[in-house]
């Protein structure tokens, strides 16, 4: 089973029922997911922002966000400094360069919707 690095868009997208939700769950499918520790934090942060948006969908979001436990996604730690120095070369932030070298790091394909992570990646700059 080939293992895939997974962001907080792409989570974001399958547990809130995003209109991508569905070619992000094809993506993972039959796959190990690995993400830095600092996904939940993230997928957190999406939660949040669709409970303010749409505070009347609140405990629906909640539930939503409650499946994230139940995924298994491999928490991993990074490389602070390496990371650092990513974020500085590429211009994405630290979150973002966090699961760009989990999946250098790995040799891994990294599941995003983040358009600038997305190019990055595919650039391999």
């Amino acid at each position: 089973m080939p293992a895939k690095i997974v962001d907080a868009s792409a989570l974001g997208a399958l547990l809130f029922g995003e209109p991508e939700g569905e070619a992000v769950a094809g993506r993972l499918r039959a796959s190990s997911l690995m993400a830095p520790a600092l996904l939940p934090f993230e997928v957190a942060n999406v939660c949040l922002k669709k409970v303010r948006r749409h505070p009347d969908q609140r405990d629906a979001l909640v539930v939503a966000f409650g499946m994230l436990e139940g995924m298994e996604v491999a928490m991993v730690e990074v490389d602070h400094g390496e990371v650092l120095g990513l974020a500085e070369r590429t211009g994405l932030t630290t979150y973002d360069a966090s699961y760009l070298w989990l999946a250098r790091r790995t040799g891994s394909e990294l599941v995003t919707l983040d358009r600038q992570l997305q190019a990055v990646s595919a650039t391999g700059a």
